[in-house]
């Protein structure tokens, strides 16, 4: 593994702060425009002003927000003229995966032994983990592209689409958490969606846009396909955002990426996700006919999370009579907390400001050890030390002890 220096890694972290700091911005910005651009369009209605007809106006929409008043228009195909002002939505999506490949190749790809490689996963180099790595985020695209050009122009195109997108997921999610180590593993099939994604703006809807404002000042007539291709990329993006952003978060969450079957919990959410996505859209266009709202996708979303919910949650701890005939002493926890993390937690190295290598700071920081070695599973990291579980659960034997003698 890689040495660093102290003050590289202190760069390394200012480098992690303020690319994660970015993206999230950034990522926020083209969710919401996206989200919101969905929304309209599923909430316009017809104009009844036979001059906005005349304009070739095909939907149009009253909005108050921020004590003004809104009336957006969307023109069927394009208008008769274009504005001098023309504002286009691109570079959230640009500067969205460009800060996210950036934070990525940070922490992931510059520390590919560390936070790419589980070895008792899979045991292969840094530099093959790597490029494995970027074949993901540049297969997916080759595949769900390939997809829509020859699957998705027909009259169930979008169906065959979302079919065949989510059998690569299912496989790539697996064959992620077979290679990666786990944290990696979820990251990674997000960060291909989200590849996918941004591609779609850069390969097909901005082109497309180009081409139809080029063609008008030229004179020529617009070709429609351009909005269609367009417009189809943008609903699939809108299916893709709650599943890549779990995806994002999921590192946080070491019960979800280091079960047994890490793969199926991520397929899992992820689908949850994308059903209550569909609530959303499908909720858009109820609203605006009057009818009821479509729960059931909701209801499918919501209890897919509760069944992976219940599926993972921890068997029940033994009863208190049991735990104290069983009572791990100090001693050997801090044999333990010794031979698996001291190495990062000393006088010298103190990740996250965290010292273990006294009796008083294990018991100092009992919640933390308990919380991150126990419960989420974090740690150590990727179980570069190998912790068993046997020791995992000297170490919640210890502190179930510790509460309960309080």
């Amino acid at each position: 593994m890689l040495e660093l220096s102290p003050l590289l890694t202190y760069a390394l972290d200012w480098a992690n702060l303020l690319l994660r700091w970015l993206h999230v911005i950034v990522a926020i910005a083209w969710v919401g425009s996206s989200f919101y651009f969905v929304w309209l369009d599923n909430t316009l209605t017809p104009p009844t002003d036979p001059e906005l007809k005349s304009k070739g106006v095909g939907g149009e929409l009253w909005a108050v927000h921020g004590g003004g008043f809104y009336n957006p228009q969307k023109y069927l195909g394009a208008p008769k003229s274009l504005p001098e002002n023309l504002h286009w939505f691109f570079w959230e999506s640009y500067s969205t995966w460009l800060s996210g490949f950036a934070l990525f190749t940070v922490m992931y790809l510059f520390n590919a032994g560390t936070f790419l490689i589980d070895q008792s996963v899979h045991a292969w180099s840094p530099g093959v983990a790597v490029a494995s790595a970027l074949g993901f985020l540049a297969g997916f695209w080759l595949l769900y592209d390939l997809i829509c050009r020859t699957l998705g122009q027909g009259k169930r195109g979008d169906q065959l689409v979302g079919a065949c997108v989510f059998v690569i997921v299912v496989g790539s999610a697996w064959a992620a958490c077979q290679l990666f180590a786990g944290r990696a593993a979820f990251l990674l099939v997000g960060a291909m969606i989200a590849t996918a994604m941004s591609a779609n703006v850069f390969f097909w809807i901005i082109p497309g846009q180009r081409k139809v404002v080029a063609a008008m000042k030229a004179g020529q007539p617009v070709d429609p396909i351009h909005g269609k291709r367009g417009k189809q990329r943008s609903v699939h993006n809108t299916y893709f955002v709650l599943p890549v952003l779990f995806a994002m978060l999921s590192n946080h969450y070491g019960w979800a990426y280091g079960h047994a079957h890490n793969w199926l919990v991520l397929v899992l959410i992820m689908l949850a996700g994308a059903l209550i996505r569909q609530f959303f859209v499908a909720r858009h266009k109820t609203e605006v006919a009057g009818q009821p709202a479509p729960w059931s996708w909701a209801v499918a979303g919501g209890g897919l999370l509760l069944g992976v919910a219940v599926w993972l949650a921890p068997a029940p701890a033994p009863s208190s009579q049991a735990a104290l005939q069983t009572k791990p002493d100090l001693a050997q926890v801090q044999a333990v907390i010794t031979q698996r993390c001291v190495m990062c937690h000393n006088a010298q190295l103190a990740n996250k400001g965290v010292r273990l290598d006294t009796a008083e700071q294990i018991q100092a920081h009992a919640q933390q050890i308990y919380q991150q070695v126990v419960v989420l599973k974090a740690m150590p990291m990727n179980n570069a030390t190998g912790i068993t579980e046997a020791e995992r659960d000297v170490l919640r034997r210890w502190f179930d002890l510790n509460q309960l003698s309080r």
